[in-house]
């Protein structure tokens, strides 16, 4: 009997378990499943991507000044395992149309672009799956303006993903970084934005420059110049971001360079720079 008796306790207990799992489940879908479809298609989030060896720590001061200034409203995190999976930390109101998603990645020190575009791809649809969203918006620091340009060169031909508008780009070392395979004042532009010297990363990215895949995409390409006459922030010289130009300019919506002079544009206080802040508010929210 008292055998009897443990076994229906502990089956009530794991019954209880299994009960708890279900309500909490029943209860994210039902947060998820406030956003209906057509609620989906007017929310325009913006997701920002770090640098290497970073985290989302990197992005609070911009999503932060974002919130403040309006109109975004709420914050999100999407966060990667080093396998590439995403989970969503945070819930999305129907009634924010411009919410902010900060992506973490665990492997935070993945060269691989090719891969950390497929693992911005994961995101993008694990939004569209949640929310069922139809556009986004984006912001880049350093690696992750990689990230970014390495999901439109292998995703701008599927017209059912979620289609980007904004695009901001800081510190963005598209054709090398100083100490790997750039030297200070080495790097030389031709008229059209076009390296005079090419890595094999820039590369593969020219294919960009004979698509249409920033067709209705505006771009910002924010640099900083340390002003020690090194014509870069300390990690990336102004040439190399600048090399952005040639592989979007010639198709995009529109495409603007902004530069940051002085010791606050280093590359790393780039992502903390109240002039920074200023610039991509009123650029991706039409703040004036």
């Amino acid at each position: 009997m008292k055998k009897m008796i443990k076994m229906m306790k502990n089956l009530s207990i794991f019954f209880l378990f299994v009960a708890s799992i279900i309500t909490f489940a029943a209860c994210s879908n039902s947060n998820v499943s406030k956003v209906s479809k057509k609620q989906g298609a007017t929310i325009v989030p913006t997701l920002f991507f770090h640098g290497y060896g970073s985290s989302t720590n990197a992005e609070e001061s911009m999503a932060h000044a974002a919130v403040k200034a309006g109109p975004p409203k709420t914050i999100i995190k999407a966060l990667f395992d080093n396998k590439g999976d995403v989970t969503l930390k945070g819930v999305i109101p129907s009634y924010d149309k411009h919410p902010i998603v900060e992506v973490g990645f665990d492997n935070n020190r993945n060269s691989n672009y090719t891969e950390d575009g497929q693992w911005a791809r994961n995101v993008v649809l694990k939004l569209q799956e949640a929310y069922h969203i139809k556009k986004f918006n984006v912001v880049g620091h350093s690696m992750g303006n990689m990230a970014i340009i390495f999901y439109m060169l292998d995703n701008y031909r599927d017209k059912k993903l979620p289609q980007l508008q904004k695009q901001v780009d800081i510190a963005g070392h598209f054709n090398g970084i100083l100490g790997v395979d750039d030297k200070p004042n080495e790097m030389k532009l031709k008229a059209n934005g076009l390296p005079i010297q090419i890595n094999p990363t820039y590369e593969k990215l020219t294919a960009l420059r004979h698509s249409d895949a920033y067709k209705g995409v505006s771009v910002l390409n924010i640099y900083g110049d340390k002003d020690d006459g090194s014509h870069s922030d300390g990690r990336v010289s102004n040439a190399s971001s600048k090399s952005l130009r040639y592989l979007v300019s010639n198709h995009a919506k529109s495409y603007r360079e902004e530069k940051i002079v002085g010791k606050d544009a280093q590359h790393s206080r780039l992502h903390e720079n109240p002039e920074v802040n200023k610039l991509l508010i009123d650029f991706l929210w039409d703040k004036k």
